[in-house]
């Protein structure tokens, strides 16, 4: 509740960026929200930094415009907090929670800060259970764990957008009679960019089942920071709360970092590596440490960031230090791209480091990592014969060696490719049997022998 008596500050003396630095500021707090009243109306933001002569003071709507001399600030005393509950499911919101969606704003229900709330480390869950994504090069090879953060790396022209509108609308947990949710944060997109995903959520009939954030590339960077918090805070509420299954999908933080960046920089801090913050590792390590799961609680939630490798350099910070975070990398391939395949996931550089925890006997199929491991090393024999191939000729490659150059060409266009498809774990595993029967069956020395003779009789499902 507002306090009845504000002590207000007109004691503006800078505006940088996005920024208020206020002087003789008393008894601030880090995260406060804080109300700007000036002739040009009613702004809002939270207190960045608190110095012993003055605070800064990021705005959720901008500087521009405002006139320092006659503008006062109030603190009100609380940190930022949003409205949760199920009315929000269906919603369409911005980066300051504001309806996209032409219906009134979110009203009612518990209000719950963005920042979280402080999870004792011991409380977690280990990871256990598959979450089926309809992309084979990830259900099969990079299998997707509830509770995992599994980022995607892309290049910027990739079709990131497309894939990540594709998990939100076809991911679930099989099996599970537990609610599943999307949540999908979308940072620093073009309008036609929000106008495709909208257009794809509601083709798929996946709005009503889901909860999404738009903060626009037009938007203030301030909101752009507070997005995936926002984000993360319905879904704690939802998988913490209501015990839902959550996915949350975030793209794309490169936008994110970079918003960090511009704010950083007004406040003349050292720069770290390119420019950002030395900070961005904690920074980072707030919001993908939010996935998971806990004791005494059936919910969860999943994680997938997009992030854009700028020149496709994967030892950029932001993804450098994501990889640091996170729990392995889907990473899509240029040339791949260029050949038509998609979704172009370039498969060797790609890792899901807690894939043995959600497959086997009674969670995918008994075989799954042995498939999973001979389809990988067929593949990376293949790719070498192929560049062997520009050296030596088709003619200098054994008959066996030719076959592994038919099953890697076979392999991206059957297994890697398959377009817009919703394709089930059982379909992946037949797709990527056919294609290891290009092989010579001693070759296939990863797979049990068993298995091989039912896949030789055509027995396996």
């Amino acid at each position: 509740m507002r306090p009845l008596y504000r002590e207000g500050y007109r004691t503006v003396r800078d505006i940088v960026g996005p920024l208020l630095f206020v002087e003789g500021v008393r008894n601030a707090g880090y995260g406060e929200t804080v109300t700007v009243e000036s002739p040009q109306g009613i702004a809002t933001g939270q207190i960045l930094l608190v110095e012993e002569r003055y605070c800064a003071i990021q705005l959720f709507e901008g500087t521009m415009g405002l006139d320092a001399p006659r503008s006062t600030v109030y603190l009100e005393r609380d940190i930022v907090r949003v409205p949760v509950g199920k009315m929000l499911m269906g919603r369409i919101l911005d980066g300051r929670f504001r309806p996209l969606d032409g219906k009134p704003a979110p009203l009612g229900g518990e209000l719950m800060s963005i920042q979280g709330e402080p999870l004792n480390p011991t409380q977690r869950v280990g990871p256990d259970k598959f979450v089926e994504t309809g992309i084979s090069t990830i259900d099969l090879m990079n299998t997707l764990v509830r509770g995992q953060k599994l980022p995607i790396f892309s290049g910027a022209g990739l079709p990131a957008a497309r894939i990540a509108a594709q998990i939100a609308t076809q991911a679930r947990v099989p099996g599970s009679e537990q609610s599943f949710l999307v949540i999908f944060a979308a940072m620093g997109v073009t309008q036609q960019e929000a106008r495709y995903f909208m257009d794809v959520f509601s083709e798929a009939g996946v709005l009503a089942n889901g909860v999404f954030f738009l903060n626009l590339a037009s938007d203030s960077p301030v909101e752009r920071l507070l997005t995936p918090r926002m984000a993360l805070a319905v879904a704690e509420y939802f998988a913490f709360t209501l015990e839902y299954d959550v996915l949350v999908v975030l793209t794309d933080m490169l936008q994110y970092c970079e918003a960090l960046r511009e704010i950083s920089a007004a406040r003349e801090e050292m720069p770290g590596r390119r420019g950002f913050p030395g900070y961005m590792y904690s920074d980072l390590s707030t919001i993908y440490e939010r996935a998971g799961s806990v004791k005494g609680r059936s919910g969860s939630v999943t994680q997938i960031p997009i992030i854009t490798m700028p020149d496709d350099d994967m030892t950029h910070p932001v993804v450098d230090l994501s990889g640091y975070i996170t729990e392995g990398q889907i990473v899509l391939a240029r040339d791949m791209n260029e050949r038509g395949l998609f979704p172009p996931v370039s498969v060797l550089p790609s890792l899901s480091r807690l894939m043995n925890k959600g497959i086997g006997r009674g969670k995918t199929f008994p075989e799954h990592r042995a498939l999973a491991d001979q389809l990988y090393a067929s593949y990376a024999k293949g790719k070498d014969l192929e560049r062997l191939k520009l050296i030596v000729g088709e003619e200098g490659l054994s008959p066996v060696e030719q076959n592994y150059l038919s099953f890697a060409k076979i392999f991206e266009e059957r297994f890697v490719h398959q377009g817009q498809e919703d394709r089930p774990l059982e379909s992946s595993m037949r797709i990527g049997m056919e294609c290891l029967s290009l092989l010579p069956r001693d070759e296939l020395y990863r797979l049990p022998e068993e298995y091989l003779q039912r896949m030789t009789e055509g027995k396996v499902t």
